[in-house]
């Protein structure tokens, strides 16, 4: 971590349903280049909420999110142009069915930043051979198993040469045995200091990866600390209660 803020949270707020439903209470955070902060909590949390207000794939109904010193909240910012600098990754992974592995990797280089075809290809190769899947370069999604179609969806993001990626729980669609590649992968990019927000319900992930963990329970964070405070000595009863029921 180089430790400057490069997502900044105030008092966010999301309801649905015109104010009956209130998803988010006021969360604020900073989220600091190189951090990998990991968002646990039960499931309708506000968790994977939170995580879609940071790209502003929900919009906020109240709060400011500040992404590399521009409030991405501002109607009056091109929130595309600031997308191009969040990567994100899905339950799941939203490839396109009729294109090759490669060519789902380059299109979004190719039409949004005008990269050279050549060298978008030449990119995605590389990147395809680190995560181990460049003999699927040209294979088609419905040819690959799950495991590998999350594979390439988060090498898919880092193409656009992202400033933060956003997980939004990647492994839960995922059969047990496919898990374990797909967490790799994440622990790979972890430690080569991408910043990472990462809804997971995988508590030893969590545990081995995050520099900091976020603990949400009905659209608050309850509390956040390092992966030991939170896992070995939590403060609050209510994240007692919840690690209870998954550890």
């Amino acid at each position: 971590m180089n430790g400057d803020i490069i997502l900044s949270v105030r008092n966010l707020e999301k309801h649905f349903y015109e104010g009956r439903l209130k998803a988010l209470q006021g969360i604020s955070t900073d989220i600091r280049r190189g951090e990998v902060v990991c968002v646990i909590g039960p499931s309708g949390s506000g968790k994977s909420t939170f995580l879609r207000c940071l790209n502003l794939m929900e919009l906020p109904t109240a709060g400011t999110i500040t992404f590399e010193g521009t409030d991405i909240t501002d109607p009056t910012v091109d929130i595309n142009l600031h997308r191009r600098k969040i990567g994100m990754v899905f339950q799941h992974f939203n490839l396109f069915p009729h294109m090759t592995v490669l060519r789902n990797m380059t299109i979004a280089p190719v039409k949004l930043l005008k990269k050279d075809p050549a060298t978008a290809e030449k990119e995605a190769k590389a990147l395809l051979e680190r995560v181990n899947l460049l003999e699927r370069a040209g294979a088609y999604p419905n040819q690959l198993s799950g495991g590998q179609k999350q594979r390439i969806a988060i090498v898919r993001a880092l193409c656009m040469n992202p400033d933060v990626m956003l997980f939004d729980e990647p492994t839960s669609a995922l059969d047990p045995e496919m898990v374990g590649e797909v967490l790799d992968v994440m622990k790979d990019l972890a430690r080569s200091g991408m910043t990472m927000v990462c809804v997971t319900h995988e508590m030893g992930f969590a545990r081995e990866v995050a520099d900091r963990v976020l603990f949400i329970d009905e659209g608050r964070i309850v509390e956040e600390g390092t992966p030991e405070e939170i896992f070995s000595h939590p403060q609050e009863q209510r994240t007692r209660d919840f690690l209870n029921k998954v550890l």
